[in-house]
């Protein structure tokens, strides 16, 4: 039973590359602008959730704040990228 944590981070790993590969490819193909910037909050979500996984396994509480930095910029980068999208609709 010692085995059940590390394997539900290995599965979780497993997971979170699959959902890199379906954004990164969201991510280059397009074909909108806004599908685009979603393609790109979501793999910032998954190296938020790589960082949240490495500071569970090495028991190092920097990966969180890493992990909270990135979203932080991830938030921020969409909000702006929001207000671009909608003053560019104006003109």
């Amino acid at each position: 039973m010692n085995d059940l944590p590390a394997t539900a981070l290995l599965l979780a790993k497993v997971f979170l590359v699959a959902a890199l590969i379906v954004g990164s490819v969201r991510l280059f193909r397009g074909p909108t602008l806004p599908d685009r910037v979603i393609a790109l909050d979501l793999i910032a979500g998954i190296v938020f959730s790589f960082a949240v996984i490495v500071a569970i396994e090495s028991d190092e509480s920097l990966f969180l704040d890493v992990a909270f930095a990135i979203a932080v910029i991830t938030f921020l980068g969409t909000v702006a990228i929001a207000r671009l999208m909608e003053r560019s609709a104006k003109s």
